[in-house]
């Protein structure tokens, strides 16, 4: 019998959520918009919210547990008072901390984001870590996010892990890791049981403007996922698994801040598939996971428990 139902394998960083006045300026060039804000100039922010221990695979860990899944994480943590701060947290949230590493040459990573009109920009600072897989206890399912640059060692240990113990994986590149496109993940797709992304990241991966969701699921599911997931904001998510196509609409909530939806839409879509349930109903409890932390600043606090799911979607 597996030690862990999840192993999350990626960074932790320190969120601090700065809300911005409402002067501030929104405009369009091309295809992109772009937030704009008087220089030089001091800016004040109407709130202030800081949330230690937090990043993608973080809010799995998290998420996972707090779903009565038995998690444990593989992270480094700096070095420094948020470091500390961190692994208390993980602790008081039941997730093991067996493979956290201690980097004792460099700080926390951290990260500002700057919330305006229920949306976000993330300015990330990632700390770079020598990346090597501890030697993991036997899990059902190991979850891969977001890491800072060289961390391609794992390329190649993951696929080993998977492999030697039958674990399924779920693979949701980070914004460095969709940087460096599929081709140096060519054998973690291979094994790749679920892979997560958003619209646009699925359109860079693939190198592509294609609006037609179908079209990307197929283009990525060629790479070897068995079920590709693509999430696309207010038009819901999208799922492919070589045979049938799914769709799921969101739960239609007030929105506080997006921060962490992809992670706890991540979060419902994996418990669900290690509680059995089958790809509709995953999807589902991704969608009602996803309106519960955008209700809440940061992407811990709307986490759901799996009684409150359950109610949630009905199932």
């Amino acid at each position: 019998m597996a030690k862990f139902d999840v192993i999350s394998i990626g960074d932790t960083q320190y969120d601090v959520f700065l809300e911005l006045e409402e002067k501030t300026k929104l405009f369009q060039e091309g295809d992109q918009q772009y937030l704009g804000v008087a220089f030089p100039e001091k800016i004040p922010a109407k709130k202030y919210t800081a949330l230690p221990a937090v990043g993608n695979s973080a809010n799995v860990a998290i998420g996972a547990r707090r779903l009565g899944l038995k998690t444990a994480f593989y992270t480094h943590l700096g070095y420094d008072h948020v470091g500390k701060e961190e692994i208390e947290i993980f602790k008081k949230e039941g997730v093991a901390t067996d493979y956290i590493v201690w980097d004792k040459e460099k700080g926390s990573n951290f990260s500002a984001v700057l919330n305006y009109q229920g949306d976000r920009t993330i300015i990330v600072h990632h700390e770079q870590r020598q990346y090597k897989l501890p030697k993991l206890a036997d899990a059902r399912w190991v979850y891969f996010s977001s890491l800072a640059e060289g961390h391609e060692v794992l390329h190649q240990e993951i696929p080993e892990y998977v492999k030697k113990t039958g674990a399924k994986l779920g693979f949701n590149p980070g914004s460095f890791q969709i940087r460096e496109g599929l081709e140096p993940y060519r054998e973690l797709l291979k094994v790749t049981t679920v892979l997560l992304v958003n619209k646009q990241e699925a359109q860079t991966l693939l190198g592509v403007q294609e609006q037609d969701e179908k079209i990307l699921l197929e283009g990525l599911k060629a790479w070897g996922p068995e079920i590709v997931i693509i999430t696309d904001n207010g038009n819901g998510s999208h799922a492919f698994d070589g045979k049938e196509y799914f769709h799921q609409d969101i739960f239609k909530v007030p929105v506080i801040e997006m921060t962490g939806a992809g992670d706890a839409y991540s979060t419902g879509f994996i418990c669900a598939l290690a509680y059995g349930k089958d790809i509709q109903t995953a999807m589902t409890w991704g969608a009602a996971n996803a309106a519960s932390v955008i209700q809440y600043i940061g992407a811990r606090e709307g986490l759901l428990t799996y009684e409150s799911i359950r109610i949630k979607t009905g199932s």
